[in-house]
């Protein structure tokens, strides 16, 4: 057959396909095309080499919609299933989020008391230190002596204030 020059829609009617399938198959065959002066785009085809049968339609049977339903079914109830399993996943993320919540705070708590115990026996190590080096023994009636009750009280509230 001698080469054709056709418009899309043209070489549509000749293969019984629409003119978009038939633009879509030139171009997957890369057949030459050029522009025509009413500015229509036109195809250069031998249809004797173009091999193409128009695939059949998907039928809509009434078995196929109702295999269709009973998956449609079955993906829900699959989504329902997902969605109770989920619930169970954030009701254990909201517990282990609480848990550790409370265990930050009682890290905060024992690492308040654990600098407030700091420095308390850098008080007392200052104190032995100081004692020392006067010579004066801690049961005399001295400044030195009266320390011991001071740093006391210091210790019992810096205890109330780590309990706080």
């Amino acid at each position: 057959m001698p080469v054709e020059i056709l418009t899309y829609a043209a070489l549509g009617e000749r293969l019984a396909i629409s003119a978009g399938a038939a633009r879509s198959l030139a171009k997957r065959l890369r057949l030459p095309s050029s522009i025509s002066d009413a500015g229509k785009a036109l195809v250069t085809v031998d249809l004797a080499d173009i091999r193409h049968t128009r695939r059949p339609r998907p039928r809509h049977e009434a078995g196929n919609v109702a295999a269709m339903a009973a998956r449609v079914a079955a993906l829900q109830a699959e989504i329902v299933r997902i969605e109770a399993t989920a619930a169970a996943h954030r009701a254990d993320f909201e517990r282990e989020r609480e848990r550790a919540d409370q265990l930050m705070v009682r890290l905060l708590q024992a690492t308040a008391e654990t600098m407030a115990a700091r420095e308390t026996a850098a008080r007392l190590e200052g104190l032995l230190r100081s004692v020392g080096r006067t010579g004066r023994s801690i049961d005399s009636e001295s400044a030195a002596a009266r320390s011991p009750g001071v740093l006391a009280a210091d210790l019992v509230a810096a205890d109330r204030k780590a309990c706080r």
